[in-house]
Parts: C-alpha cells; sequence; structure tokens
C-alpha cells in the first residue's frame, strides 16, 4: 500500500510538472526505471496505481489529472485555450515584478475575446524596460496592484489550458504571484509555442523566436514587446502550429501537449533525490560525490523548488553542470522565506559555491572614496558602496573626474548628472559621436550607481523590526534592523518571555546604532534582502518600528502559527 501512495505521489507530480497528461511508457519510464517499457507493459504496471488514486485518471493511453482529463480529450477544432504574455522588470520572478499582462481567448481555433491590464511594479521602471516596451512610470503608478491584476487574469482564464512563447518565464511569474494573491499555484496544463515550433518546424526555420515565428506565419499583428499585441501575435502562431499538429495526426489536447513537450533532460533521473523534501521554507545544498558543495539556494517551498530543477527546462549553464555532478541533496529547515535568505547569504560567504557565481562575494564589492577633486575605484569600505560590477564603478569614476566639489558632496542626489547630460547633448550637436557614446556609457553607469547609493542611505539610516514566524510551532523570529545591519535577531516565545526577548532585542540594535552606520558589505547584502521583503512582505511578515508594545502585539495575534 505504501509503495502504491508512494508511486501515486510521483505521478502527480509528473503530470503537475508537464502541465499536461503524460504517456504510459514515459510514467514507466520515470517511475520504474525501464529503459523502453512497450505501451502494453507500461499501462499495466501504472493501472493499479491510477485506478486506486482519485488525483488521477487515464486520458486514452496518458495518465491525467482527474479534473483535466476531460479537457486532454478535447478535440483540437474545438478546444479553448487562453494565450499569454507578460512585461515584467526584469528576468527574476524573485526579484522583478510584472508590469503588464495580455491574454487573448482562442475557440474553436479563433480569437474570440482578450484581455489587457497594466500592473503597478513595487519598483520603478529600469530604463531599458521602459525603452524597450514604451511603457512609464506615470502610467503604472496609477495601475491596479499585483494582487489585483493577476486576481482580474484567473478571473478571465479560469481552467482553460494556457498558451504561451517560452512559457517557463510567464508561468514562473504567474506562479509566484498567483501563490502571493491566493496561496496556491497554476495548476492549469500549460503548451509552449516555443517547443511545439521546435518540433513542427524542424529544418523550415532557423529561430524560433516569437519575431521570428510571426514573419515567418505573416501574423496580422506583429510583436512589439507590449503584452497584449505579443499574446495576439502569438495566438495567431498557435493557430497555425495547430494545422501543422493535426497534419501529423493530433486530433485532442494532449496531442498538442504531448507534441509541445519538452525533451527530457539527461539530469530527469536524479529526481529521486529531492523525495522526502518538505513544502516549508528553507535552504539547500547540492553536494558532489566527495561531500563539496556545488550549489547554495533558498525557497519558500522547498519540495516545489527542488522538484522543479529535474523538470524538463534547461537551468542556467553553471547550475545544468552541478546537476550532472551531483550526489546528494541537504535541506536545512526554516521558519520563514527571510530567515532562509539570510542563511542562504552566509553559507554563500562561507562556502562559496562554483555554480553561485552570480551569488554574493563580499570580497569583490568595490566602493567610490574622494581623492583631491576626483573619484577613486577602492576596496575600502566606506558609504559609497558597495558596488558589485567592477566595470560600472569604474565608469561612474570617470564620470566624476571633472566634478565640482559641491557636485561631489551631493552625489547621492545626483547633483552631476544635469552637468553631465548638458555636455552629452553638446557633444552630440557638435557631432562628436564616438565621444558623445563613451560619456553616454559613463553617465547610465553613474545613474545605476547613485539609485545603489539612495537605497542604501536610506536603509542604513532606518530602524525597522521584521516578525515572521520561527522554526518552532507558535514561536516569532524578530530581526532588528539598525545602524546598516541586522542588529539583532531573537526568538520571541509564546510564554512570558517574550517582553524579555523584545527588550533584549531592542538594546542590542540601539547599542549598535552608537557606533555608527555599518558599511560592510556583508551588511549591505543583508540589508539589500531585508528591503526586498519589507517593499513586498509575504503574508506571514509584519514590519513594525522600534517600539516594544506594537511588536510584542503583532507576535500576540497568531502566536499559534505563522505572525498575522
Amino acid at each position: 500500500m505504501q509503495l502504491r501512495l508512494d508511486a501515486a505521489d510521483r505521478l502527480v507530480e509528473l503530470v503537475q510538472e508537464a502541465r499536461g497528461p503524460v504517456p504510459a511508457p514515459v510514467a514507466a519510464q520515470r517511475l520504474f526505471a525501464l529503459a523502453r517499457p512497450p505501451d502494453g507493459l507500461a499501462r499495466s504496471l501504472l493501472d493499479d496505481v491510477v485506478r486506486h488514486d482519485a488525483r488521477l485518471q487515464w486520458s486514452g493511453t496518458r495518465i491525467a489529472l482527474a479534473s483535466a482529463a476531460g479537457d486532454g480529450e478535447r478535440l483540437l477544432e474545438a478546444a479553448a485555450f487562453i494565450v499569454v504574455d507578460l512585461e515584467t522588470t526584469g528576468l527574476a520572478p524573485g526579484h522583478s515584478s510584472i508590469c503588464e499582462i495580455g491574454c487573448v481567448r482562442v475557440r474553436a481555433l479563433e480569437p474570440c475575446a482578450t484581455f489587457q491590464t497594466l500592473v503597478r511594479p513595487d519598483e520603478r521602471l529600469p530604463t531599458a524596460v521602459a525603452a524597450l516596451t514604451g511603457l512609464t512610470d506615470v502610467e503604472l503608478r496609477h495601475a491596479p496592484s499585483s494582487r489585483t491584476a493577476v486576481l482580474r487574469f484567473l478571473d478571465f482564464a479560469g481552467d482553460t489550458t494556457l498558451v504561451a512563447h517560452n512559457a517557463r518565464f510567464d508561468t514562473a511569474f504567474l506562479d509566484r504571484e498567483v501563490e502571493r494573491a491566493t496561496g496556491l499555484r497554476l495548476s492549469t496544463p500549460v503548451v509552449d509555442t516555443l517547443h511545439l515550433a521546435r518540433r513542427l518546424l524542424a529544418g523550415r526555420v532557423a529561430r524560433t523566436s516569437l519575431a521570428s515565428l510571426s514573419h515567418f506565419f505573416g501574423t496580422s499583428v506583429r510583436p512589439v514587446h507590449r503584452a497584449l499585441p505579443d499574446a495576439q501575435a502569438t495566438a495567431e502562431i498557435l493557430i497555425a502550429l495547430i494545422g501543422l499538429a493535426q497534419e501529423r495526426g493530433a486530433r485532442t489536447v494532449a496531442d498538442l501537449q504531448e507534441l509541445a513537450a519538452a525533451r527530457p533532460r539527461r539530469v530527469h533521473g536524479k529526481r529521486s533525490l529531492a523525495f522526502g523534501a518538505p513544502a516549508r521554507p528553507g535552504v539547500y545544498l547540492f553536494r558532489d560525490g566527495s561531500g563539496q558543495v556545488l550549489y547554495v539556494g533558498r525557497a519558500r517551498d522547498l519540495r516545489a523548488r527542488l522538484r522543479s530543477y529535474f523538470g524538463t527546462t534547461r537551468q542556467r549553464p553553471a547550475v545544468e553542470a552541478a546537476l550532472l555532478a551531483l550526489d546528494r541533496i541537504e535541506w536545512r529547515l526554516c521558519g520563514s522565506e527571510l530567515e532562509a535568505g539570510l542563511e542562504e547569504l552566509r553559507l554563500l560567504r562561507e562556502l562559496r559555491p562554483p555554480a553561485n557565481a552570480r551569488g554574493a562575494r563580499p570580497d569583490r564589492y568595490l566602493f567610490l572614496a574622494r581623492r583631491g577633486d576626483g573619484m577613486i575605484v577602492t576596496s575600502r569600505p566606506g558609504p559609497l558602496g558597495p558596488i558589485r560590477s567592477r566595470r560600472r564603478a569604474e565608469l561612474a569614476a570617470r564620470a566624476l573626474r571633472s566634478a565640482r566639489p559641491d557636485e561631489l558632496d551631493l552625489l547621492t542626489v545626483g547633483a552631476p548628472l544635469p552637468r553631465l547630460r548638458s555636455r552629452l547633448r553638446t557633444l552630440t550637436e557638435s557631432l562628436r559621436y564616438e565621444d558623445a557614446a563613451r560619456l553616454h556609457e559613463r553617465i547610465r553607469a553613474l545613474e545605476h550607481v547613485i539609485r545603489e547609493l539612495n537605497s542604501l542611505e536610506r536603509l542604513r539610516a532606518a530602524e525597522l523590526c521584521l516578525l515572521a514566524p520561527g522554526l518552532r510551532e507558535g514561536d516569532v523570529r524578530a530581526y532588528f534592523v539598525a545602524a546598516g545591519r541586522v542588529a539583532a535577531v531573537r526568538t520571541v516565545p509564546r510564554n512570558g518571555s517574550s517582553r524579555l526577548e523584545v527588550q533584549a532585542g531592542l538594546a542590542e540594535a540601539r547599542a549598535a546604532a552608537c557606533g555608527g552606520p555599518s558599511f560592510a558589505p556583508e551588511a549591505a547584502d543583508e540589508l539589500l534582502l531585508v528591503d526586498r521583503f519589507v517593499r513586498r512582505p509575504p503574508p506571514e511578515l509584519v514590519v513594525t518600528p522600534f517600539e516594544p508594545e506594537r511588536i510584542l502585539a503583532a507576535c500576540a495575534q497568531d502566536s499559534g502559527s505563522a505572525v498575522a
């Protein structure tokens, strides 16, 4: 019985990961390590598991979730799809936000309805994104919040099969925002037109980008890096691809999903290393056969995060190499995602895993410092930093070579920028384009550095207490932020010593503040992490000022589980 339950759980995960019905031979290969099982043998091995689990159901020769099996058998000419496209402020769901959602409903192979909304992000729109999309901060300032926009999207989409081009990108953002808004993750099937085009147009097109496919099929709407036009172009491409799929014998939505499925990766056989991971926050370490740590990460849901590494989508090259050398996964539970983030920073500093090349490396951070009438780049900590990119720091220093002393005094409010921009206009009008290009690059680097310095200056002046669930049920973990660092961390229990712990944490934080702000790069990493949680707090996190009674009241709101 236990073996049947374990196999059912693994089958459910496999179907959820594929976001659609899975052929019986593929499921048998993954569950029983059979090289190429015949269809009949695969079905006989899996039939007992499927028949005794209410979550699973046969959909022809494929295994589907019971709620989605009917949709998989729907004929393509009668099926409905929701084609979705997003515009975002960046590429990483954890650090960037959705700024626009566009959808097209396709029914009976015809577009029949559209949905579009701007989304108010929790950050300023990066210059590159504004230039690419044409969106402005003024437009987005009055847009609906991400929660409101995502709930409207869910109401429009319903349980219909989703379609996206390079679906991994869009579904990663949607999964995160849907989970923040509802506590659940998307479970509807997904068809990726990128993989579908690669399968159906192999040898006919050199590239399968959205723009290339739009040109190949001659769509009436061309993609322009805006959500609704891009979704409309994708919808036309979908209809054309469905026609090609029908020529290959595809009849149902499940047939289309099978054609669009990415091919299994070599690392999928190591999926069992993630079995047993709990659906709780924590950090995880990938170790090789000799025990060396290859990669460190954090997750709000360890089970979902670790499972994602062994799906059909390749990771970036360094992580993919770590997965190929992976021998064991170690995970450590934390009370909250914030605690996991701070623990991840500590592990990255101590272990320096080779696959975390993009991770925190405080020993490589740089600072700007005044020398005479200009600025130099130094590794010595100071108020003008840290800056993670050496090239950006050097370009900013070059831009400040001719700055006046009063401009350097007001660097963090952008005092040198008006003069530099005026100089740029003069060079352009004088047709000195090479000099103008060099100065433009330096100005862009300086603008980026000033934004980072402004953020750090604000954080170093802040005094906040962040309350998150502790690892033990009923406990609250209090993080006291002061003097440019996480100055104290206290576990506030549900018994009578809670006031004592809060007062001790406040005393420790105020003692740290007496010594002035910390400019250590390690402290800056922690501050920037805390800032992301303060700007977009998860439901279990409470942020309060340094007031004992307010902190105690927040701790007492829901001392039985998470902080309310």
